[in-house]
This record gives C-alpha cells, structure tokens and sequence, in this order.
C-alpha cells in the first residue's frame, strides 16, 4: 500500500514560521524533509521557483504552494497553521492556513489531481473552519485525508449542517459547458498548448471546456452534442476557424491564440459571463456557409481582422511552399543547378526510353539521374506556382470565407502574371476579401441567396479584384517588387549585415507568430535560383529561426537545476526541432519566462542572421533546416552561424535565469 500523502509528522499547529512567505515555504519544506520525504534544499527551491511564477494565495486566507520536484521521494501533503498569519498574494489578506503539496517528478497527473481535490473543497467555509478549529495533528490528518485521499483509508470527515450536502451536490449537478476552438498560423505549437491551457483552465474552475484544437495534424471536430450543450464558446485562433457555422447562436469570446496560452482562466471566466449575458455578442447564422465575421465577435477590430486574414493566408501558403521549395531541392541534389535552365523542357520533352544529355553536375554524372532532376524540379515548379495564389486566395478566405477564395485565387494569379509579386497576392487577397466581404452583408431576395456563393460573388469579386490588379494596381506593384528584389541582389557589406540581423530578430521575437511569419513570407515569396540575394535572405532566416529551441535545448543541457522537470524534457525534444527549422520548439520556455527567454533568443538571432549574410552563406530550399544541407551554398558558414547564434543565446539565457534563481534563494 501506498503511504499515505499527509501523516501527523507533516502538520505544524500555530506555529510562526517567519514573517514572509519564502520563510514559511522553506520552514514545510524542511518538515516535509524531516519525515524522510525529501531534500530540503531541492524542494524549497523548486517550491520558490514555482511561487515566483505566480502567487499561490488564495481567497479566503489560505494558500497552496506546490511544485514537482525531483528532491521529492515519497509525494506528500505538508499543512501549517501560522501564527502569524503571512502574506501569500492573495486577494483578501494575508494566509493562516498553509498546504504544501509536494509532488515527485513524475508525478504530473497526481499533482493537478491533488491540487484540484484540495481546492475544491477549501472553497466550503465549513471545512476551512474545522481546519481553523482542530486541537490536534491527527485531526488535520482526519479532515485533508478525507478530501484529498478517501481512496488511502482515511475517514471522510462529517461537516455540519449543509456541508454534507453541499460536498456531493457539485458531482451531481452539471457545471457550465464551454467549448473552444484553437489556431495558429503554423498549427504546430500554439494550437495545442492553447488547447492544453484552457483545458487545464477549465478543470480548475469547475468548467466542462472542451477544446477542439484546429491543427496541422489530424482533427477529431467536436461532437455536435457538445456544441449543442455548450453555453459559450472561445475563439483563441490567429487565423480563420473552420467550421464557424457549427457555432450558431452561441455567445462567443474571440482573442489571439496567445491569449490562451497567457490568460487561459481569464478567458474561461469571461466566457462564463458571456453566457449570463443576454446581450453578448454570438456567433451569427448568417446566409448559406458564409458566417459574416464582423458579428461574430465584435471584440476584434478590422486591424486584428486582417492581421488574422493574412496569418490564414501564410498558413495556408506554407505547405506550398515547403512541398514546392523541397522538390526544387532535391532537383539541383539529383540533376545539378543547371536543371532550372533546362529541367521544364527535359520533363515534358524525355522519358526513361528517351534520357536526355547529362547535365555537368548531375548526380554521379548520369542522365538518368538528370532526368530525375528534372522531374522533380518540374513539380517543385508546378507546387511553387501555387504559392501566391493560395496566399491571395486564402487572405480572402479570412476575410470573407468561401466566398473571399475565388476572387483571392484570381488576384493572387493575376499578380503573378503582372510581376507584383507576393506584395501583389497581399494587396489583391484583401481586395478579393473585401469585395466578397461587402457582397455578404447585403441582404437579396430568397431566390437569389442561392446563386450569391457559388456564382455572383465569385465572379464580381473576380471581376473587381483581378481587374483593378491589371489595370490600376499590377504596373506599380511589379515596380515595386522589381526594386526590391534589385536591391536583394545587388546588397553586400554592411547593407546585407544589418538585413541579418533585422531579419534575426524578427525570426526569433515571436517564435511562430506574425513577425516570425513575416520574416519567412519575406523570404520565401523572393526567392529565387537566379537571384543570389534572396538565396542568402533564406539561408539567413532559416538559420536564425533554428537558434531559439536549439538554444534552450543546449541551456538545459548545461544548467538542468534552473528549469523544471517538464521544461528539461521539452529541452530533449528541441534539439530535433531546432535542426528541423521549427522555431515553435521554444515556445514553452518562453510563455514560462518571456523577459529573460526572448531577449535572449533575439541577440541570438540577430548574430545568426548577421554571420550568416556576411559570410555569404545561400539556401535553395525554404525550409528543412541541417536535413537540406545539399540545396546550401557555403554550408559551413551556415553551420557557423547558427553554432555560434546559438551559444549567445543559451549563454545569455542561463546567465539571465541563474541570477534570478541567486535573488530567489538569497530572498528565501
């Protein structure tokens, strides 16, 4: 049998155990040591490590410090009655009643299920006054034991009068049903763990929220029983959420998707009154599958609007990208750079009976492997084509829905075509969107509805959007796009250093969000095999978007004692997301502690990008990271530079987090 969590040798009665609240969490810590449990100096200070996160004082005059911790060998409950009372942060004063619950590394699931049991049932004032009220250690026991861990043997205590009804009536009676829809741009790393946020959040509360996480893996879509159920709904997306029409009616919240991460009980709570609140703002049914996006949600004004059309275009455009850049890639690896002079005509002209003349630098020389080459460049090319129209087209799908894609595609092709290029695709996506946009608020005769979706909006918007890309917008877009890219090829010097380190601390402000986002759109949409300038842009942004997970993976290598057990574990993990090129793989520390990580990874990020250029080092794949090495031109300087980004970084970092952890300890 297990041993049970709280025994009488963990509980002090009316005890000073100092005047601050670092005192007093080192004072149970060296009780819960004492009873053989745990290292005393391991759990005070991941106990004030966690404290220092966010305050553990509760309404009602008590608090609840707590942490895993690997000091702890046998996962416990300490409690002090304090004499006197300490200030623990919380909203009403200062805390007499303390718990420390110390949990063992590995004891994740255990550590939410206690802490959850226990303050479920410190919100009953009845129980807090019989801990308020115990003459002995073994009556404490008695009561926590009762409420945290009837399963141990413990007896349940018998509260006075309705308390005893009050303990079972909250698992009898349904608790408010919030569900939730999460969405980054990337749909790799905020996506869930916003999800993970509110869920937590939730079950913290009392809130039945269940999340359906709108990512770049497969989706279970939430049950239409529990939408139907639900009595508000969260929108923590940065792009468009699929399938809004579900949601018809319902109250609804609406942020970006870090707000989740941030602020998730806050965003559960405001959910909650939206629910009470007969004039919140709700998800509209609007005509057909379009939703009008301007009434569902007012919270958000046209700015974050179109900041959410464009992430959903990026989004959308990214696979195109990946896919299309990656098979020109491997098209130079197998037929030599020559290929994108010659590798259309070879694919539509050669076969396998037919092979063309070996390229110079084909693979082993062989016209067999030129052919491949070609191949897949071809395809690459036929992928990359996609690339502003799906940026156009999927803009105008944030903004409009399905009836902004057409209009979108058609813009985003005519902006190919003209040369406007990708500032093309954005300006005519958001023409297309708006036209579309407007079509939806208006209001037709029933038998009109019908036709506006599938043939009046997409063809006025078509006709509006492209047309005005020919006549009026395309000409001084393609000047535009042309000075741009003249000027990419043409930098050298301090003019490509300062370009590097521009774009370095863009990539790693963010890590995935928009300026991460619009580094890369930069990037991608310029590059170019015939113009070495955006081959050293690219080779500059992907090396800086490595630094930050391979940063933080290097730092908890070194210095393990100045992050949690989770965090070392997402340091293990970040090694391979770092030399994949998946900035995301950062995240965690960060939305941990954003003024010492991001900064960090920022100076990190402007060296990268600085060596990087003015070593003249030059990408031909857009993404991959160390697995693309073939397509990078002067590998070693690519290497060098996200080496030698990546100790600033970790360096600074670790020198940031250890002088907190001094004051941290020298305060306690």
């Amino acid at each position: 049998m297990n041993a049970p969590l709280i025994i009488p040798e963990l509980v002090s009665l009316d005890a000073d155990l100092g005047s601050t609240k670092a005192e007093v969490i080192t004072s149970v810590a060296g009780i819960i040591a004492r009873a053989g449990r745990a290292d005393a100096d391991g759990l005070t200070r991941d106990a004030l490590d966690r404290e220092s996160k966010s305050p553990t004082g509760m309404p009602g005059g008590f608090a609840i410090p707590h942490c895993r911790s690997a000091a702890v060998s046998q996962p416990s409950l300490g409690f002090a009655r304090l004499s006197p009372a300490v200030d623990f942060n919380g909203p009403d004063g200062p805390a007499d009643l303390v718990f420390m619950i110390a949990a063992s590394e590995n004891g994740g699931a255990d550590h939410m299920k206690l802490l959850t049991k226990l303050a479920r049932a410190l919100v009953k004032p009845e129980f807090v006054e019989q801990l308020r009220q115990a003459p002995d250690a073994q009556t404490v026991v008695d009561l926590i034991g009762g409420v945290v861990g009837p399963e141990e043997g413990a007896p349940v205590p018998a509260p006075a009068t309705a308390a005893a009804t009050d303990e079972t009536a909250p698992e009898q009676t349904p608790t408010t049903h919030v569900v939730a829809i999460t969405a980054c741009p990337t749909g790799i790393a905020h996506t869930y763990m916003a999800a993970d946020y509110l869920t937590a959040a939730g079950k913290k509360m009392g809130v039945d929220v269940k999340v359906e996480p709108q990512g770049s893996t497969a989706t279970e879509p939430l049950d239409a029983s529990e939408i139907e159920a639900a009595d508000a709904v969260i929108f923590a997306t940065d792009v468009g959420v699929k399938g809004r029409e579900r949601f018809a009616g319902k109250p609804v919240i609406e942020s970006g998707v870090k707000r989740a991460v941030n602020e998730p009980e806050k965003m559960v709570a405001e959910a909650l009154a939206a629910a009470k609140d007969p004039h919140a703002h709700r998800v509209p049914a609007g005509h057909g599958e379009h939703q009008e996006p301007e009434q569902a949600g007012s919270q958000i004004g046209w700015g974050k609007r179109i900041q959410q059309a464009l992430m959903t275009g990026v989004s959308y455009m990214i696979p195109f990208v990946a896919a299309g850049g990656l098979l020109i890639a491997l098209g130079f690896l197998f037929g030599g750079y020559e290929i994108a002079k010659d590798g259309m005509d070879i694919a539509l002209h050669n076969t396998f009976n037919n092979l063309p003349a070996p390229t110079a630098h084909a693979l082993g020389g062989s016209a067999t492997m030129t052919y491949i080459g070609a191949v897949l460049f071809a395809v690459g090319q036929a992928a990359f084509g996609f690339l502003l129209p799906a940026l156009a087209g999927y803009i105008g799908f944030g903004l409009a829905d399905r009836p902004g894609i057409a209009p979108g595609f058609v813009a985003g092709a005519v902006a190919g075509v003209t040369g406007a290029g990708f500032i093309g695709a954005i300006v005519g996506g958001l023409l297309g969107g708006l036209v579309a946009y407007w079509f939806t608020r208006l209001n037709p005769p029933r038998w009109l509805r019908g036709l506006m979706p599938v043939v009046i909006i997409p063809l006025v918007g078509s006709l509006i959007a492209g047309g005005l890309m020919y006549v009026v917008l395309g000409r001084p877009l393609a000047a535009l796009t042309n000075a741009l890219n003249n000027w990419l090829g043409g930098m050298s010097g301090a003019s490509a250093v300062i370009l590097g380190i521009i774009l370095g601390l863009m990539m790693c402000s963010d890590l995935g969000g928009p300026i991460n986002k619009a580094a890369y759109l930069f990037a991608t949409t310029n590059l170019a095999v015939t113009n070495v300038g955006s081959l050293k842009v690219m080779a500059a942004v992907m090396a800086a978007g490595m630094v930050p997970p391979l940063a933080m993976a290097l730092s908890t290598t070194l210095r393990p004692n100045l992050y949690q057990p989770a965090e070392r574990e997402n340091g293990t993990a970040a090694w391979l997301l770092g030399a994949s090129f998946i900035s995301e793989g950062a995240i965690p520390f960060a939305a941990a502690d954003p003024l010492r990580v991001i900064p960090s990874m920022m100076a990190g990020g402007a060296v990268t990008g600085a060596l990087s250029m003015a070593l003249g080092a030059a990408s031909k794949a857009p993404h991959g990271g160390i697995f693309v090495f073939f397509a990078i031109d002067r590998v070693w300087a690519f290497i060098l530079a996200i080496v030698v980004g990546t100790i600033v970084a970790a360096l600074l970092v670790t020198i940031f987090k250890a002088s907190a952890k001094r004051k941290a300890e020298a305060t306690a």
